[in-house]
């Protein structure tokens, strides 16, 4: 069974960050028009997560309600809901676009020297040329995804 993949409105860009951070396709789409969310999901089998009740509704089996502002709570409704964990590579946190490993020379004069120093491994979004390293924070980046897919990881859809 293939992992889920989500369009999420304007109300839920953390969440649409993290999904993506875990290696979801996470569309987010801001300011739309409910029934251009809806056709979002038409030719697809993507799930809308949305903080709107009604437009989850109208979206049936499809939909889901995040009823919590908090991101833990979030996400912990998105993992238990649709079986996530971490995958890896995760996605890029600005385009959703897939990241490929660069090798580390080719990047030297883009990051600060003690980055590039301390640092074997960088990615790059294919779509928008981001570049991403496991930096100082990835520690806990990695200790909230597992915590997500130990706790919440075993109850798919």
């Amino acid at each position: 069974m293939p992992e889920p993949s989500f369009v999420l409105d304007g109300m839920l860009g953390s969440l649409t960050r993290w999904l993506r951070m875990m290696g979801y396709d996470a569309l987010y789409l801001r300011d739309l028009p409910d029934a251009d969310m809806l056709r979002s999901l038409e030719g697809n089998e993507r799930f809308l997560l949305t903080r709107d009740k009604q437009l989850a509704e109208r979206a049936g089996e499809r939909g889901l309600f995040i009823s919590s502002i908090v991101l833990d709570e979030q996400l912990a409704l998105v993992a238990n809901e649709f079986g996530l964990r971490y995958l890896g590579p995760w996605r890029c946190t600005e385009c959703n676009g897939e990241l490929s490993p660069v090798d580390k020379g080719s990047v030297k004069g883009e990051v600060q020297e003690c980055t590039w120093r301390w640092n074997d491994e960088f990615w790059r979004c294919a779509r928008c040329q981001k570049l991403y390293w496991k930096g100082a924070h990835w520690d806990s980046i990695k200790k909230r995804m597992d915590l997500v897919s130990t706790a919440h990881g075993n109850s798919p859809r």
